[in-house]
């Protein structure tokens, strides 16, 4: 939740100093970029250390970030270079946060309820999406300073959290640091082609159709709204997305997994054609609801594939290269839509990244039929 209000603030804030789309697209490269260089770092440090206290550290910094941010705008100090590097910064932490937090998620519930465990810590997430850009829109009226206070504090909130979980841990044999054991996670994934398939689905669909970056300029020139439309309408996709997740946690999904990935990426790209071109706010915030509910089957389809085809010793490097995917779909989709609309206009940037997500679904299909014919997620037998 904090972090969603932060992105708030931040998009807010950046427009609000230049007025310029390709701004809004570097903020979401300056979140990309650390996740590329710490790839390997993250990995092996996740599968090598207890897993909580990397999160507790990883948070900890973040509370420091926003405590910056705010200060810097309490007393004018705030430009857009301080907050991009103080996103680098929170992009760093995030690089090891993610991939740790999925790789721990299997260490808490057995293996048959893995993707009941996925759906439902995605309805807990989705449900501080939703709750974070509506609470920061509203909050921002009060300035960003406001908005950056209040998220150190659930960052912190965060930690203590983190500090009561437990779990048994097992420390893995110690093995000496080579190549191999380097990239060991990309090697995993390349001989996987069914989950080679979905994560790279995944990267190229929602790099394309994602048009997150460009919601300041939707909800300021477009659909004529101020930040608590901003708010309302990065909430949207979230409420999508949690009715899907609180579907999926009380219906697991069945048989054909594959295909539904590939039709609900499809949908997606759909939808994306219809917010780009909507001029009114009500269609706009549907069509990104529908956005948010035909990704979170993907996701869902996605993290438990992952999950349960990797061996615990290895889930810290596969989960890096896997956040490293969704890095590139998510941040360095936001520098993509930015570069696209400060060339060719808001509107049809996106409407151009929808046709390119439907282009993805096909070539896919065809690269990947081992994807398109995926039955049942189960735990695969190990020699």
């Amino acid at each position: 939740m904090g972090y969603q209000m932060l992105a708030v603030a931040v998009g807010w804030q950046v427009y609000d100093l230049t007025r310029s789309a390709l701004d809004l697209g570097l903020v979401g490269l300056a979140q990309f970029l650390p996740s590329v260089v710490l790839l390997l770092a993250v990995g092996h440090i996740a599968d090598r250390h207890d897993r909580r206290y990397i999160v507790r550290l990883c948070v900890g910094v973040e509370v420091g970030a926003a405590l910056v941010l705010a200060l810097g705008s309490l007393q004018g100090w705030i430009s857009e270079a301080v907050i991009f590097g103080v996103v680098f910064v929170i992009g760093a932490a995030r690089a090891f946060e993610m991939p740790t937090m999925a790789a721990l998620l299997p260490a808490l519930v057995p293996p048959a309820e893995l993707p009941r465990a996925v759906a439902t810590n995605a309805t807990a997430t989705q449900t501080a999406i939703i709750a974070g850009p509506a609470v920061g829109g509203f909050v921002y009226a009060a300035g960003p300073a406001a908005v950056y206070v209040t998220c150190a504090l659930l960052f912190a909130t965060a930690i203590v959290l983190l500090t009561l979980l437990r779990y048994d841990h097992v420390p893995p044999p110690r093995e000496p640091t080579t190549l191999r054991t380097l990239f060991a996670g990309i090697g995993f994934i390349r001989r996987h082609p069914v989950m080679l398939g979905a994560i790279s689905l995944d990267l190229f669909a929602v790099f394309l159709g994602g048009a997150t970056a460009l919601l300041p300029i939707y909800a300021r020139d477009i659909l004529d709204t101020g930040a608590w439309g901003l708010g309302l309408l990065r909430a949207a996709g979230a409420i999508g997305a949690l009715a899907t997740a609180l579907f999926l946690a009380r219906r697991p999904l069945g048989g054909r997994t594959g295909r539904t990935m590939f039709a609900c990426v499809a949908i997606f790209g759909v939808a994306t054609i219809v917010f780009g071109l909507s001029k009114v706010f009500l269609l706009s915030f549907a069509a990104l609801a529908v956005m948010g509910a035909s990704d979170m089957v993907s996701v869902v389809i996605r993290s438990s594939l992952l999950q349960l085809s990797t061996p615990d010793a290895m889930r810290g490097r596969v989960s890096a290269v896997n956040s490293v995917f969704i890095g590139a779909s998510n941040q360095l989709g936001e520098f993509e839509s930015g570069v696209t609309a400060a060339w060719f206009g808001a509107v049809p940037a996106v409407v151009i990244g929808g046709v390119g997500t439907l282009l993805v679904v096909g070539v896919w299909m065809r690269l990947f039929p081992a994807l398109v014919r995926y039955d049942r997620l189960v735990v695969p037998k190990r020699p």
